[in-house]
């Protein structure tokens, strides 16, 4: 169900230090830092990430946080947009396309749940 989980920070390297140190008791190798200053933990096929919001403002608990569902194809994810905002979510981000990065083609889309947190749907593209 998940594709990965993204938790908001104020201070990326103390956030290193502590997350490199308790997700390493859990197996996971330490973090690696993308083009765009995100700390990235893979294990066990998941990601687990760490970010700077993207807006600027400072992170809370829910302020830079991104919950990611995985979807079986694009019209999925389009599906998954639509039914969001037919039933109180609200888009944002970009609208749902390709976007091309470090981890290669995906098809995304984000919504904001009614209560605000930030969700996005992903299909990894061949």
């Amino acid at each position: 169900m998940f594709s990965h989980i993204m938790v908001g920070s104020n201070d990326i390297t103390r956030s290193k230090v502590f997350y490199d140190a308790v997700l390493g008791t859990l197996g996971a190798k330490p973090a690696i830092t993308d083009d765009k200053g995100r700390l990235i933990y893979m294990h066990n096929g998941a990601l687990f990430l760490v970010t700077a919001p993207i807006n600027g403002q400072p992170a809370t608990g829910a302020n830079g946080g991104t919950i990611g569902f995985a979807c079986d194809s694009q019209a999925q994810v389009d599906a998954w947009h639509a039914a969001g905002v037919t039933n109180g979510g609200t888009t944002c981000e970009d609208p749902p396309g390709v976007r091309e990065g470090g981890f290669g083609k995906l098809y995304l889309a984000y919504l904001r749940d009614p209560a605000g947190t930030k969700l996005c749907a992903l299909h990894r593209l061949p």
